[in-house]
């Protein structure tokens, strides 16, 4: 079986160094923040960009913080996409915003730029933008938009860890930067983690209370806050994968480039990177017209793949409130159709990606080719 995620050979590539990391904070007890999430912090914060970084107890966590800290709150709009995990829209309706949704680039998989604007109305406060699947959304022009209309830029970076967007790290362009640290991520916990990156000091502290039920010291509630803390392990054990990361990213990124050749031709349509992008691999993410013909061929043949997303979040029932039906996203929901993801992680061996590769081409053969949108 070829898995889609690894993460035992990749714990064992660096045991010595998790095991003396966790008994670090086995001996300090320091469980909850401590010095070890401060020292990631730190560190995670020089690695983006940015001036600060405040470790979360997840990725949701981080996007609820950041909208709290930019003032987002009832009867407020937060553009965004509706081809993303939930937590992109559920952590809006956290503050009691609402998510307006424009469609995707059918190309990047990101936010269409060229929606963007016609979504803007009297209520928006902020544009989120989903770096998806590792790729980075188009800043600029998102930018511009955000100066012309006062806007607030936040990332969801949760899947982009080290893209560039013209040389910049993701997480360090916008107001705020929102990242997801679940195990299976580029840089990922052996638990749930997330982090906040910004330059705003004021913010800095906010979300600092925000995250420990709005205290500066014990009992004393400054603000009504929430039990959003990180561990003191999970800080530890990232501090350690953090030094591998750029290795990782590499390799996923050689990965890509493999795939891409090696698929070429075969009736599949393969992720394009943009020219602006340094995209990172998170997943590796197809599009195919006969996804359940090629994904049984693939389960079949021993390589197990994944659907990122079946259901569009204005379809999903929770968020059927919205007002939205089928048909307003095209794109979208084209993808939820066809998309499928192989295995990328970085340790993936070439052997591996041939013969993945060669079991969607055998797969692909006989099925109309997918036209280009």
């Amino acid at each position: 079986m070829i898995p889609l995620a690894d993460l035992k050979t990749q714990y064992h590539s660096i045991k010595a160094e998790i095991d003396a990391a966790i008994s670090g904070v086995l001996e300090s007890s320091q469980f909850i923040l401590g010095r070890e999430v401060a020292a990631f912090e730190e560190a995670f914060a020089e690695y983006c960009g940015g001036r600060y970084a405040i470790a979360v107890n997840s990725g949701t966590s981080a996007l609820h913080l950041a909208l709290l800290a930019a003032g987002i709150g009832e009867g407020d709009e937060v553009i965004t996409v509706p081809y993303s995990f939930v937590a992109t829209a559920a952590s809006i309706r956290y503050t009691g915003a609402k998510p307006v949704f424009v469609d995707i680039d059918a190309a990047s998989f990101n936010i269409d730029v060229n929606a963007i604007e016609a979504a803007v109305t009297p209520r928006t406060k902020a544009i989120m933008p989903v770096h998806l699947f590792g790729q980075p959304a188009d800043m600029d022009p998102i930018l511009a938009i955000a100066r012309r209309h006062n806007l607030l830029m936040i990332e969801d970076a949760a899947q982009a860890h080290g893209a560039e967007y013209k040389g910049r790290r993701v997480g360090s362009i916008g107001d705020f930067g929102c990242f997801s640290f679940y195990p299976g991520k580029n840089l990922g916990a052996y638990g749930e983690g997330g982090a906040v990156v910004t330059n705003n000091p004021e913010a800095v502290r906010t979300i600092r209370l925000l995250r420990n039920w709005g205290q500066e010291e014990s009992y004393k509630h400054i603000l009504r806050g929430y039990n959003y803390r990180m561990e003191g392990l999970q800080g530890a054990i990232l501090r350690v994968k953090l030094k591998y990361l750029p290795q990782w990213t590499e390799a996923r990124r050689a990965h890509g480039e493999a795939y891409n050749r090696l698929l070429a031709g075969t009736g599949v349509i393969t992720p394009a990177v943009m020219a602006y992008a340094r995209h990172v691999f998170h997943v590796y993410a197809l599009r195919a017209p006969n996804r359940q013909a090629l994904q049984s061929a693939l389960t079949a043949a021993g390589v197990q793949t994944a659907v990122y997303y079946p259901i569009a979040i204005h379809m999903l029932e929770a968020h059927r409130d919205l007002g939205y039906h089928r048909g307003q996203f095209p794109v979208s929901e084209r993808m939820c159709e066809e998309e499928l993801s192989l295995p990328v992680y970085p340790e993936l061996t070439e052997q591996q990606i041939e013969t993945i590769a060669e079991v969607v081409a055998h797969a692909s053969a006989c099925a109309t080719p997918v036209q280009s949108d």
